[in-house]
């Protein structure tokens, strides 16, 4: 390793970004002009930028997080600030170089070392607080009136598709449709099942939304009924399909019980990042990162929820190893993970192995049996060449071969992404990272040979 550890590519520093503005205005920051007081070591890179005020933005990143701080006011995470400084470390222009962090960087990288440890002793058991509630018939109680309310809100919700189904699905094609699936889905809120009520929002979304909706409107309250038959027959069902269907309805699982609980089981491998996905609905942001272990084979997908004083505490761009525990939620098909213990500092992986399309495609029905209620399935898939309908439209991936091809998923047609994507094959066969589901193939990240976020 050189003195400044391994540096990352400009693909997994823009990977970080949390929107295409924030990748332009980094880029134009990423030239040593406004940049003065830089350097880097194994765990670190640091510089001051010129701002508008007289006094400089001093940025930081912790690249073994990685993690960010800069002194902007910027409310974007990591900031473009954090993002020039590390393409500019990225590009290996001698404009940052090896040396030691200077107080005000030094200061708040002692401050994460000590957090840290006092983690670490925490996962281990060493003077870890006691998560036993200060009253836990107390809490047991009002486990019990949560469990009855949901069960109260998916019986309201059986009736609801009773009656439509009764009346024939035409009606729900009225005036009043919307607001009728709007005022379900408030009751199911009520009822504490935000599962339930973003199940009911998705019927809203496929009245009238086009040829054959009274088709996906059968199978969304086919989806919907199955889930409230599930959860009302609970006591029935095995064990992994019960957290499923738990999960499903909107009854979590702490992570750190996942982690340091009796039943706590952390899987301990060097998980390869797949793809980091932000999304934003405007209240909350959520960022999905997909990983695989290098030896079990295992697929995951962290989450972390972020808002306008909530950053997101966790990035980790494409490409990278990382040495760590992971610890899955219950399931039938467990998938979402916890990260826990690091072990090592993230470090470059390798271009991942894949399958072929129709191994991608058994892989999503064997997860569907397990949990009917899955949109997708994350799967690599190895030498598969994008190519354009004969309308133009209605893009496939190919096998090298040319026996089997996956449509697209519809969301991706009016993304760059697409465009991005046969670029980078330029008619060739290629690695690509995506999820595989009912819509189609949804690509995140492609090989050539570094990763590429789509």
């Amino acid at each position: 390793m050189n003195p400044q550890g391994e540096r990352w590519t400009t693909d997994q520093v823009l990977a970080l970004a949390p929107d295409e503005a924030s990748r332009r205005a980094g880029g134009k920051l990423a030239a040593p002009g406004p940049w003065s007081e830089t350097g880097a070591d194994d765990s670190a890179v640091w510089g001051q930028c010129k701002g508008s005020g007289k006094k400089p933005y001093q940025a930081i990143v912790d690249i073994t997080g990685p993690a960010f701080k800069c002194t902007c006011p910027s409310r974007k995470f990591p900031c473009k600030h954090t993002l020039g400084l590390l393409l500019l470390w990225a590009g290996d222009g001698g404009v940052v170089t090896a040396g030691e962090p200077p107080q005000w960087a030094d200061e708040w990288l002692a401050g994460r070392r000590v957090r840290a440890e006092r983690s670490a002793r925490t996962t281990s058991g060493g003077g870890a607080p006691s998560r036993t509630p200060a009253d836990p018939e107390a809490a047991k109680r009002r486990s019990e009136r949560r469990l009855q309310r949901i069960a109260a809100g998916a019986t309201e919700l059986e009736q609801r598709l009773t009656d439509l189904l009764h009346s024939g699905l035409a009606s729900a094609d009225g005036a009043q449709g919307g607001t009728s699936w709007d005022e379900t889905a408030a009751r199911m809120i009520d009822a504490q099942a935000p599962g339930l009520a973003s199940r009911v929002r998705e019927l809203g979304s496929a009245v009238a939304s086009g040829p054959d909706w009274p088709a996906r409107l059968l199978e969304e309250c086919a989806l919907l009924h199955l889930l409230d038959q599930g959860f009302l027959g609970i006591e029935w069902l095995p064990a992994p399909l019960a957290a499923t269907v738990r999960s499903r309805v909107g009854l979590t699982t702490e992570a750190a019980d996942l982690l340091t609980g009796p039943d706590a089981a952390p899987v301990r491998d060097r998980w390869l990042i797949l793809a980091q996905h932000d999304s934003d609905d405007g209240k909350l942001i959520t960022r999905r990162i997909f990983l695989r272990g290098e030896r079990t084979g295992r697929m995951a997908l962290h989450l972390s929820f972020g808002g306008p004083n909530r950053p997101l505490d966790l990035a980790l761009p494409p490409g990278l190893l990382l040495d760590a525990d992971l610890a899955y939620y219950p399931g039938a098909r467990p998938l979402r993970a916890t990260l826990g213990e690091r072990h090592a500092p993230a470090a470059p992986g390798p271009v991942p192995p894949g399958v072929g399309i129709d191994a991608a495609l058994a892989a999503y029905g064997d997860a569907l049996r397990d949990d009917p209620w899955l949109d997708s399935w994350p799967v690599v898939l190895t030498d598969v060449t994008p190519i354009r309908g004969r309308d133009g439209e209605n893009w496939q991936l190919a096998d090298a071969d040319g026996e089997s091809a996956l449509p697209l998923d519809p969301r991706v047609l009016g993304r760059t992404g697409l465009w991005h994507l046969a670029a980078i094959s330029g008619g060739a066969p290629l690695t690509v990272f995506g999820e595989c589901g009912h819509r189609g193939f949804l690509p995140l990240t492609a090989w050539d040979p570094t990763p590429v976020s789509l």
